[in-house]
């Protein structure tokens, strides 16, 4: 059998760890081929090899039968191999355009053409039904629109061989099931594609073949028609995995957090929530959820102190914060995990250990007269690694920037639930991790339920809202229109109320 790409024994070794132990791939042209792997496991670290981001310290590759050094990226793209990063390599105040040619722009004489590189982007996106506006700016255009410039990016480079990272870790479920479809019309138009996820429902989907890698090794190669999910499941943990949340009924007490005829207006200064009111209540899981864009970041900002409403108020047992700062709002029992991990949950350049003690620094045990306890730090950091199995190669002395995406959300949620604040908002939780970490923060999160707390979950996983949630808030066009019981909804009926196409009649009474 020909195979496109052969990676044969690579072994790649950072400080502390080694990312990739004896990794034989091999890949069929026209195929997709997943790569699934636990947060870690080194999936990123051989794709990354591949596109000549880093240097294999051992094993060889070929590309179309013949051994290649794959010393940079220029090298790979000039073999054909291109990149899309799990975070997009764009430059926002430039157009659709601008950021496709950059590098290699076309000229016309010493002035560059950017209206023929439009023509040849418009036709590339109508061959592949990407549907990109070339002249758009990137600040304008949605994430999944501007993950579609990355696709057009490696296209325009004319590129063979596709490596996607993680692509729909910050899609909405209508964009995930968009880029599907573009990956098989990218197929039968004669592309490779090799597909870097953890979510087995769309390796399912679209893949062919499945290779998955555990702690840096091979674990196997199946094909994917023939093998379950939880086979894939216990393949890439190790250990069977329950994809079903175990949790006795809840018993809601005092409401903690009353939110009262909300105003809150976008980045653009229109109103992304209109005249909203909520309850959460001690001892249950509210879940919020909608199509992307309709207010859930607006008010996960206003509650958490982020952006400043317009009007109504923000209660937190009975006590108005609706004007109080971040810090005062986090000391009053409001913890966050933010959807943005990278923007508002770590602060990149700090070490593992100081993002874990961001809000309390200044206390006791970390610091004493305004001094740091390294050593207090240091063995915070470890607990915390080993109880929320946070994969890092220098543990609590590693860089958050150096840390795969999947460990820097961990490290997060590690952090916001050890504090076990009244009042939890949570914010895309799971995004970007694997069933394994998955069902253990699911199991913390109910944990922190039965402890009393109140917990505010907002999510764009349809299954991960079911799942989790007593109670169902949803909302379109910045209000809540209808607040449902989890246990008697099904997907089919919260789809309808998030695209404005359907109010139960009980939704005012669900609401009291």
């Amino acid at each position: 059998m020909s195979y496109i790409v052969e990676m044969l024994h690579i072994t790649k070794d950072f400080p502390g760890i080694r990312a990739n132990d004896d990794i034989t791939l091999q890949i069929e042209e026209r195929s997709i081929h997943a790569l699934l792997g636990e947060n870690g496991a080194g999936k990123s670290t051989l794709m990354s090899i591949l596109f000549g981001l880093y240097q294999p310290d051992g094993g060889t590759i070929r590309v179309r039968g013949r051994e290649v050094k794959i010393s940079d990226p220029n090298v790979a793209t000039s073999l054909g191999i291109g990149m899309v990063h799990q975070h997009f390599k764009l430059v926002h105040n430039f157009t659709v355009t601008e950021n496709i040619v950059l590098g290699m722009e076309p000229r016309k004489g010493p002035i560059i053409d950017i209206r023929e590189a439009e023509k040849r982007v418009e036709e590339i996106s109508k061959l592949y039904g990407l549907a990109v506006d070339p002249r758009a700016r990137i600040e304008d255009i949605s994430v999944g629109m501007q993950q579609r410039v990355e696709i057009l990016k490696m296209l325009y480079r004319n590129a063979e061989i596709l490596i996607f990272d993680e692509p729909t870790a910050v899609l909405t479920p209508q964009e995930i099931h968009e880029l599907m479809q573009i990956m098989r019309k990218l197929v039968t138009e004669g592309k490779t594609i090799l597909l870097i996820t953890h979510k087995l429902k769309e390796i399912k989907e679209v893949a062919d073949v499945c290779t998955v890698l555990r702690r840096g090794k091979l674990i196997g190669t199946v094909p994917v028609s023939e093998t379950s999910e939880a086979r894939m499941a216990e393949m890439m943990v190790g250990r069977q995995v329950s994809f079903h949340v175990e949790k006795s009924p809840a018993r809601p007490g005092a409401t903690l957090l009353r939110i009262e005829h909300l105003n809150v207006k976008t980045a653009k200064g229109v109103l992304g929530v209109r005249d909203l009111s909520l309850e959460v209540r001690a001892g249950e899981v509210l879940g919020l959820c909608g199509i992307e864009g309709n207010g859930q970041t607006e008010l996960v900002q206003a509650i958490t102190g982020l952006t400043r409403p317009e009007s109504g108020r923000i209660l937190l047992r009975d006590r108005d914060i609706t004007h109080l700062s971040i810090k005062e709002r986090t000391d009053a029992g409001i913890g966050h995990i933010p959807e943005d991990r990278q923007k508002h949950g770590l602060v990149l350049d700090f070490t593992l250990g100081e993002n874990f003690i961001i809000h309390n620094y200044y206390e006791p045990p970390f610091a004493r007269y305004g001094i740091l306890n390294r050593k207090k730090i240091q063995e915070n950091a470890e607990r915390l690694i080993r109880e929320f199995d946070v994969r890092s190669g220098q543990g609590a002395l590693t860089a958050a920037r150096s840390m795969s995406g999947g460990n820097q959300q961990k490290a997060i949620v590690a952090r916001e639930i050890d504090r076990s604040p009244d009042v939890f908002i949570v914010a895309q939780p799971t995004r970007g991790l694997d069933v394994g970490a998955i069902e253990y923060i699911h199991k913390r999160i109910i944990e922190e339920r039965d402890k009393g707390k109140a917990i505010l979950l907002v999510s764009l996983e349809l299954d991960e809202i079911m799942d989790v949630s007593d109670r169902i808030a949803v909302i379109y066009n910045g209000s809540i229109v209808a607040i449902v019981d989890a246990a008697s909804t099904d997907e089919n009926q919260l789809g309808l109320m998030m695209s404005g196409a359907y109010r139960p009649a009980t939704a005012a009474a669900a609401q009291e």
